[in-house]
């Protein structure tokens, strides 16, 4: 989750490159690779894969401060559990789940030109899992902790979590003594201990230690990225297989939301969000359309790849209104027509996004928030420090400001100052890598 999807640019050629030389690169690309019977490594960097990322992320940082704000347009909210519909704020993760797997196939070929065996990939997706998982239980811990029998509050809970996250993962520059970044990585991992140890949830007279629950966020992205990394490590970019892999899983969301798992079968020993289907599969559509993406962009087919992700879009479209009847339209339900139907959106977004900045020579537009598209964790983390630091310093806003359409200005603003931070962190050498 780190943003450093994508694949390095064969040639330096500034950072808004014409579009019709950007055209003759990826020909004479595809036409070596031809020649030499190798998959091309497509020279230019796919911004756009970036720049939905970091759309997603400013969106998410948005829709989650929206709690801290009253007369507000419901259907920026989430829609309660059990209420058939969506809001802004449903369509978001599945956007990132999504754009994980339009990542992966970049991702892990990148790996493969460098000499990574089969074995060696497995790994690498089992590790990152492992990172988000342990991740998202600490934060997810933090929702339910209390305060009293912890013996510190909430925010500082959150706050020690995350510096021991930025020890752990935090990519030390190669002139830094190795002593130095294992001692930091060491810090973390005792830091995450003793958070474990001395951690307490639930209300008095009933107190929880620290346990997964339900994984958060992060922990949630890391078993669809398990579960999809695995289907794109073994596939090798063997197309049929992939779209098999996510006709499973959407298989799998229709047959567990009508019942149909038999009770006490294997299926119940693997976590849900990988045999409920839904999840998992957001992020192999990804993978697919990554795939198909790759595909189209080196026979240099932009017209034709159009068309056929507006079908495709269509079709999910089409699925989510067939599905919709019979288990809904929500989040928090993790329903097909939701799968469905927030695949199709962010495919859409992605081809205009594509179109705009890298066939258009448009990305320029998009710079100030690209940092929350290629150091996408720290940014992910930056609102957890915020909070802690207004409420440390005894910062209130005026309820004019967090009322209404100034109180949407205010979490807009505030998604493109925790940007701004990452990208000032990310220049003085502070930039997760899982």
């Amino acid at each position: 989750m780190n943003g450093r999807f994508g694949h390095p640019s064969v040639f330096r050629i500034g950072k808004n490159p014409d579009p019709l030389i950007l055209t003759l690169m990826t020909r004479m690309e595809t036409l070596k690779s031809a020649r030499a019977g190798t998959v091309s490594t497509t020279p230019a960097r796919v911004v756009a894969i970036d720049l939905v990322r970091a759309l997603t992320m400013v969106l998410m940082i948005f829709v989650n401060d929206l709690w801290s704000l009253k007369d507000i347009p419901r259907w920026l909210e989430h829609v309660p559990r059990g209420v058939d519909g969506i809001g802004l704020a449903d369509v978001v993760f599945p956007a990132f789940l999504f754009i994980v797997g339009l990542s992966l196939p970049y991702a892990l070929d990148a790996r493969r030109r460098k000499g990574d065996t089969a074995g060696q990939l497995v790994g690498h997706v089992l590790t990152r899992s492992v990172a988000l998982l342990v991740m998202g239980v600490f934060l997810v811990n933090g929702e339910s902790i209390n305060e009293a029998a912890t013996g510190m509050p909430r925010l500082l809970y959150n706050t020690l979590c995350c510096i021991a996250f930025i020890l752990i993962w935090n990519v030390y520059p190669k002139t830094a003594p190795a002593l130095m970044a294992n001692a930091a990585r060491a810090a973390g991992i005792l830091v995450l201990l003793g958070l474990a140890f001395v951690y307490r949830g639930g209300k008095d007279g009933d107190l929880e230690r620290f346990a997964p629950q339900w994984w958060g966020i992060l922990g949630l992205i890391g078993w669809s990225y398990l579960a999809a990394g695995l289907v794109t490590v073994f596939a090798r970019n063997r197309l049929a297989i992939l779209i098999a892999g996510w006709v499973v899983f959407s298989l799998l969301s229709i047959i567990s939301h009508a019942e149909l798992l038999p009770k006490g079968s294997v299926f119940y020993l693997i976590p849900n969000a990988i045999s409920g289907g839904t999840l998992a599969g957001l992020t192999m559509g990804g993978v697919v359309i990554g795939t198909l993406f790759r595909m189209y962009r080196e026979r240099n087919d932009h017209r034709r790849m159009a068309f056929v992700f507006l079908g495709i879009s269509v079709f999910l479209i089409a699925l989510s209104v067939l599905t919709r009847p019979y288990w809904g339209l929500a989040k928090l339900g993790a329903t097909p027509a939701w799968l469905f139907l927030c695949s199709a959106f962010t495919i859409l977004a992605f081809l205009a996004v594509y179109r705009l900045a890298d066939l258009g020579g448009k990305a320029h537009w998009f710079r100030f928030i690209r940092p929350a598209g290629t150091d996408t964790l720290l940014c992910y983390l930056i609102p957890y420090f915020a909070y802690a630091f207004t409420n440390f310093m005894n910062i209130r806003l005026p309820e004019a400001v967090l009322t209404g359409g100034v109180g949407l200005l205010k979490s807009f603003l505030f998604a493109l100052l925790c940007v701004w931070i990452t990208g000032g962190l990310s220049r003085v050498g502070i930039r997760l890598k899982l």
